[in-house]
């Protein structure tokens, strides 16, 4: 018997747009995707992958390295089998479909980061559908790293937002932003001098938006670490967010709790 279920939303965004009209590759992180998933399998909960057209996500390369297992080969390892191997990571349904079939059997969702869920999650209105429905149920949502921008397809006008913070025009998002569900929780998110690191190291390329004004435009009370790259989780009501990769354990940990409540009292 299974304590119940718990719903991964993945991204299907390989590219993402960078100034001067290019665009730089992208992708899931693995360590911010499966070492989430294995707490949650390990505390007894089944796992649920789904992303917006139903395909694989791409995991970045350059999250395929054991420096984000802290140097540890074999967790490095057994995080690529879990990926490679486990049912959950290979049976992946569409948003629709996980709607379709009805959310109220699912006692959590998590949202794991990667650049990618800034091009698609955070303008998907079927995320967005979900999210509220655990918003309203106050049932565990963590997200992690980049994760924390989905939250904005909470909105009604998610697309409108991205593209008014695509365009420069901050005041025009946040008039785009009202309504929003999340508006004054306390949330963490990938800060922009850790951004900066990506950019100049990474894409080679500057991002549009860094996700800390992004998520401040919509009404957020954003807080990031003084150190780049410290782990860091912010929970607020049933909202559990983690600013980087290194926060993959410290946010395994709170989201396995806060189910662990959630089914407990159910």
């Amino acid at each position: 018997m299974t304590k119940g279920k718990v719903l991964i939303v993945g991204s299907n965004a390989t590219r993402i747009e960078v100034k001067g009209g290019g665009w730089g590759a992208t992708g899931q992180y693995l360590n911010e995707t499966v070492v989430p998933a294995m707490a949650v399998v390990e505390a007894g909960y089944d796992v649920v992958l789904a992303t917006p057209d139903g395909n694989r996500p791409t995991i970045d390369p350059v999250s395929e390295s054991v420096d984000h297992f802290d140097g540890d080969a074999a967790a490095y390892a057994r995080a690529r089998a879990f990926w490679a191997e486990h049912r959950s990571m290979s049976d992946v349904r569409t948003l629709g479909s996980v709607i379709e079939e009805g959310l109220d059997g699912y006692a959590g969702v998590f949202v794991p980061g990667g650049q990618a869920p800034v091009v698609d999650l955070m303008q998907d209105a079927e995320l967005g559908a979900i999210l509220r429905h655990f918003h309203e149920r106050a049932k565990p949502t963590a997200l992690l790293c980049h994760g924390p921008i989905a939250v904005v397809s909470a909105m009604p006008h998610a697309r409108e937002f991205r593209a008014a913070l695509i365009a420069g025009d901050d005041a025009k998002a946040r008039e785009w932003a009202k309504g929003w569900q999340y508006q004054g929780y306390r949330m963490t998110v990938f800060s922009a001098s850790e951004e900066k690191v990506v950019e100049d190291h990474i894409l080679h390329a500057e991002l549009h938006f860094d996700m800390p004004s992004a998520l401040t435009a919509a009404g957020g009370a954003v807080v990031v670490t003084d150190v780049d790259f410290q782990p860091h989780v912010v929970i607020d009501r049933e909202l559990i967010t983690g600013q980087n990769p290194r926060s993959d354990h410290p946010i395994a940990e709170a989201f396995v709790e806060a189910l662990y409540r959630s089914t407990a009292a159910a």
